[in-house]
Order: structure tokens, then sequence, then C-alpha cells
């Protein structure tokens, strides 16, 4: 590196500033990359990335402002209580999407029905599926949080009919995008359009997100592990099998190193770059989540997809692929053992063969 005298003192010249690319020009290249294409995905992309700018903002703001942190007297669907955050972030997506004359329809992990297009508006194409707020229980101590979305292509693409249900209840594999946002020490779009995963920063001062992991590719083995082992005593024999021998230092070998964040978005992000498996496995000896905790078109699906984009597998913990599993109402439900190819391959030795 070539250097330069200040005030008769010698310094390291800046670096060279690499190209900027922003999210909305990659869009729009990739889309001229596509015959026929009519830009209205592109305009869809650019109205959630308006809202999770919005929430961004409220949510590196959190400690600052009356009103946001804390929970709230609702409940959502699920039976959760709602934290402030979590009702604000849903209110900035669901203004933001179902105006936005590109869906035909939308639901959100904090309600029980789809949301319809509003009377007046123009009736799209796709649909969307949105986890507004992914890890809200983190929210009042400063740990990293997100949101996950996952668009299809409605049944019909022509019908200018509201869409229904069955439009949404689609295989994760049918899926054209999927991806998070994470808030956290920087806010970061991770998207996948079924030809690789790619990063995007926010840079605040633009408000601008700015191309930064062109390409993602999750290593082939990791020394991570991210398991809730608080709930350990309720998981099936298979599962604790498991757990046990990545712990073991039978062989002189090195036991793996538990990360557990609390927050799907984290935990799964912090994955993806560094390697390793995540695993979300069911309550074999508990009724409160029987077939898992997940829900499989707000969380599931759209990770498992960027996963296997990325090089990795999504798995259950029956061994079923994700992308492979057909979702039958809004809210269902699963399992999830998801991360690098060769620690996902390592889990499957331990489920009986069918």
């Amino acid at each position: 590196m070539k250097r330069k005298t200040i005030s008769g003192q010698l310094v390291n010249a800046s670096p060279k500033q690499k190209q900027l690319i922003s999210l909305s020009q990659f869009i729009i290249e990739e889309q001229l990359k596509i015959p026929y294409a009519s830009g209205e995905f592109s305009a869809l992309l650019n109205h959630l990335v308006y809202a999770a700018k919005i929430v961004g903002r409220e949510v590196r703001k959190a400690g600052l402002l009356d009103g946001i942190l804390g929970s709230t007297e609702d409940t959502n669907v699920q039976g959760e209580t709602q934290m402030k955050l979590d009702q604000y972030a849903d209110n900035a997506f669901n203004n933001s999407l179902k105006i936005c004359g590109h869906l035909c329809v939308l639901a959100s992990e904090e309600h029980e029905e789809v949301i319809q297009i509003p009377e007046g508006y123009a009736i799209g194409k796709y649909t969307m599926a949105i986890d507004p707020l992914d890890g809200s229980s983190n929210i009042d101590t400063n740990v990293s949080i997100g949101t996950i979305f996952s668009i299809h292509q409605r049944l019909d693409p022509g019908s200018k009919a509201p869409g229904e249900h069955k439009d949404l209840l689609q295989k994760g594999s049918k899926q054209i995008c999927a991806g998070y946002i994470i808030y956290g020490s920087s806010t970061m779009l991770v998207l996948t359009t079924g030809k690789g995963v790619t990063g995007f920063t926010l840079d605040p001062s633009l408000g601008e997100f700015l191309l930064s992991h062109p390409s993602m590719k999750t290593p082939e083995k990791g020394d991570i592990y991210s398991a809730n082992e608080g709930n350990a005593g309720y998981w099936s024999p298979e599962v604790q099998n498991y757990i046990s021998h990545i712990k073991s230092i039978e062989g002189g070998k090195k036991p793996k190193t538990g990360r557990y964040i609390g927050s799907l978005v984290a935990d799964v992000h912090r994955n993806l770059l560094k390697g390793g498996i995540f695993l979300y496995p069911n309550d074999t000896k508990s009724s409160k989540y029987p077939n898992g905790k997940l829900r499989l078109l707000y969380e599931a699906a759209p990770m498992a997809l960027i996963a296997e984009q990325a090089g990795g597998m999504a798995v259950t913990v029956k061994g079923e692929r994700v992308l492979d599993l057909q979702p039958t109402e809004l809210h269902e439900r699963t399992t999830l053992i998801i991360g690098s190819k060769n620690e996902v391959e390592e889990f499957l030795k331990f489920i009986p063969k069918k």
C-alpha cells in the first residue's frame, strides 16, 4: 500500500473504496437477465425494504423512546404475549405490503387469518408469508432480532381475484424468493431467488442496502451447534444421542461448541457464515409442542430455501426435506434441523431408516 506524508508524518493511504452496488440496482440488473420480466417482483421487494428500514430505525432507538420496549396486554394467534415492537413491526410491514399492488394475499405470523388486499387497491400475482419480528422475546435485552419472509407466485398468475388460503399453502420448494432481515450491530438483508444467496448491509448515511456479501456459501462443516438444551429432557432418544455424540471427547476428538441465542434469524445467520447446525426438535414428552414449535410457512420453509441455496441442508427430526413438506394450514408447526451439509448428514445417521 502506498504511503503519503501528512504534517511531516508517514501514514498509510486510505484503501481504494470498492464499487458500491445498491439493492435496487442489483435487482434491476438481475431482472434484465430474465426475458419478459415485468418489474412487479422488484417493486414488491422495494415495499418490503421500505418497511424494513422503518422497523430497523425503531429497533435502534428502542431504549430511548417510550412505548417501544416491553410487552403488551395482547396475545397473538399462537397464544404468545406480544411485545410492543412486535405490534409496531407487524403494522409497518402490513401497511406497506397490502397496498403495494403486487400481492394477491398476505399472511402474518401475528394474525390468525390471511390479510386481504383492501378494496380499491390492485391485486397482484404474488403471495407473501411474513414473520414481522422473529426473536421478539429478546427485544428488551438488546439481542439481535429479525424479519423472515417467503414469496410464492399465486396458483393462477393471471387471476385478478383476491388470493385465497390455497395460494399460500404451497410447498417451500415452490418459493420464488425467501429471505430475512437481521437487526443487529448492523442491519442486513439476506435473500435468495433460487440462484444462490446474496447479502446486503444497510448504510444508514445513505438509507440504502448495499451489496456486502455476494454469493454467500455456508461451510460444508462447522464446529458450532445451536439448540435449547434446557428442553433436552423432552427430546427423542435419537436427538439426545446425537447431542451426546457431538459433545463427546471420546477418541481425543474436540467436542462441538454450543452457541444458542434464542433468535432463529440470529442463530441461523451465524451458522450460515461460520458453519454449524441449528436444531429445534419437538417435545416428545410434553403436550406443548408435539409437532415442533417453528412455523412452516413463516420460519422453516424460507430458512430452508436459504440454507439449500447456500450449499447447506434443512430437514425435520424424521429426516424429511423441509422444502418438500406440504402445508395444510397457515400456522402449521414443524421441527427444524438446519445448517452445514456435513453436519446435517451426520445428524441423519442417528435417525432410524424407514
